[in-house]
């Protein structure tokens, strides 16, 4: 049994480039929670909402839409 011809899911410059991608939008996430402010509450859901949805894209995208697919039973 030869390793050889093993594929995984991504090649790696892709894994790579995927991964840097989604650290930015979290690390995004939580540069623009420092602008968050509760002084004013009126204007304090802008920051807020674009903290939590950077955040919450770069969870949800590589864990639903670019994971690996259930096949462990085959």
């Amino acid at each position: 049994m030869s390793n050889s011809s093993y594929r995984g899911e991504h090649s790696t410059v892709q894994s790579v480039i995927l991964f840097v991608i989604f650290l930015a939008l979290f690390l995004g996430g939580i540069f623009s929670f420092s602008f968050w402010s509760l002084e004013s509450f009126a204007h304090a859901f802008g920051p807020a909402i674009a903290g939590i949805g950077l955040c919450a894209l770069a969870f949800f995208v590589p864990m639903t839409i670019i994971a690996r697919s259930d096949s462990a039973g085959e």
